[in-house]
């Protein structure tokens, strides 16, 4: 407690780590603003009827901050530029000429987010057109005329395109994440409205197992900080070699493996998909077709988010995911070859293909744990809702993953940024 203390402390005292602090804040308030600016032609009044009747709409509303419910001009939150980054990544590993792209360093990378930015658009478009379709057929929302249609389209979009702008801008010249700091963002500035739903509802039948909610809680949030901080250390020794007159190498150091090497990334992209079942199911619901209103039945009651089938693909998806982006992020050859051209060795493996091998068995081993370990907690949240029976405090439970993560990621940012400018006793203290 008191390290973070004296990292907030020394963040405020710098003036470069203090203007980015302040910056983010900035964006976080108008993030806040815009979340508050409903679209015209929506009956608010009956879209929160319908939000507290729905379970799906309910866990999709918090994971939007709040914006569903307002259903203001940035509801479709981030959905569709997530979506955009899985088809982009994907496409890496099939099309040579992206992978090529993605190998060439900074330039690569922005070219890839420009065409991320690119595929958002359509993608926004299709999302807006869905739940336009899903809130007239609930009767939520007038019919609109063609240009009205266009217009809302138009809004709904230019509020994801928004989001985006203002999360790459924190990315910039903020600190962290921005796109998951405005995830987070969002999360949290819902939560306050969950707790005060949790304790109007409280009754002294249910306090007993509010209380067992609030000490999981702390016990999750504690594992997830442990694991997330958890490092397996690879020891890399380099060869002594003279240059000139002088000697180099002959030292020893470590090269960390964290356990979740993937951070928070998994679960926004596991949430983003796991949703699209539900959401299809509620769309079609409304339909006069028998057959299609049959699969829409099939397809809630296969995926209620307090079901196994949505628990059990919830779990996968954070599974596959974390092995999925692990090795976006780190390439056991590369790291090798870097290893052998520094002239380093690790004890016992020969340099080139076999320390990549070895790289590859550690790496594959400690994500299965790590993977795991965020698949049982994603779904933990649906089981203890079964035991005790809490509803509203669980809902805000599943985004505590996305919360701690961010937090643990935004913190390493702020003490890198430290570090940078030769604060490295302050951080020791």
């Amino acid at each position: 407690m008191n390290s973070v203390i004296n990292v907030l402390r020394n963040a405020i005292a710098t003036p470069e780590v203090k203007k980015k602090l302040l910056f983010t804040a900035l964006i976080f308030l108008v993030f806040r603003i815009f979340a508050h600016i409903p679209v015209s032609g929506v009956n608010i009044a009956q879209l929160k009827n319908l939000f507290a009747q729905n379970q799906f709409l309910g866990l999709l509303d918090i994971f939007s901050g709040g914006t569903l419910t307002n259903f203001s001009i940035i509801a479709l939150g981030l959905n569709p530029y997530i979506n955009a980054s899985i088809i982009l990544q994907l496409f890496t590993m099939i099309f040579p000429k992206l992978e090529e792209l993605s190998k060439e360093g900074e330039t690569g990378r922005r070219k890839i987010n420009q065409y991320t930015r690119f595929l958002t658009v359509p993608l926004a478009l299709l999302q807006s057109i869905g739940m336009y379709a899903l809130l007239r057929s609930q009767q939520v929302i007038i019919v609109l005329s063609p240009i009205q249609l266009i217009t809302f389209m138009a809004t709904m979009t230019a509020g994801t395109l928004l989001l985006v702008w203002l999360g790459e801008l924190i990315t910039e010249r903020g600190v962290g994440n921005g796109i998951s700091i405005l995830i987070f963002a969002g999360i949290v500035g819902r939560l306050p409205v969950v707790l005060g739903q949790t304790l109007t509802t409280t009754t002294s039948e249910n306090t007993l197992n509010t209380l067992i909610v609030a000490v999981m809680g702390v016990l999750v949030t504690a594992s997830i900080v442990f694991v997330g901080e958890a490092v397996r250390q690879v020891t890399v020794f380099y060869a002594k070699r003279v240059r000139g007159n002088k000697m180099y190498g002959g030292q020893s150091t470590h090269l960390p493996l964290r356990l979740n090497q993937a951070g928070v990334i998994p679960i926004i992209f596991a949430v983003s998909l796991v949703l699209l079942p539900s959401l299809l199911g509620s769309f079609l619901a409304s339909s006069k077709n028998d057959l299609l209103s049959f699969l829409a039945l099939t397809i809630n009651r296969l995926f209620n988010p307090d079901g196994p089938a949505y628990n059990l693909v919830y779990f996968l998806l954070v599974v596959g995911f974390t092995y999925f982006y692990t090795a976006i992020i780190f390439n056991p050859k590369k790291i090798s070859e870097d290893i052998q051209k520094s002239g380093g060795f690790i004890p016992g493996i020969r340099p080139g293909t076999p320390t990549a091998n070895y790289l590859n068995y550690i790496l594959t081993r400690i994500t299965l744990v790590g993977a795991g370990f965020l698949g049982v907690i994603a779904i933990l949240p649906s089981i203890a809702k079964s035991f005790t029976g809490v509803q509203t405090l669980l809902l805000g439970g599943t985004s505590l993953l996305i919360v701690v993560s961010v937090v643990l990621e935004t913190f390493k940012a702020i003490e890198a940024q430290l570090v940078m400018r030769n604060y490295e006793g302050f951080l020791k203290k």
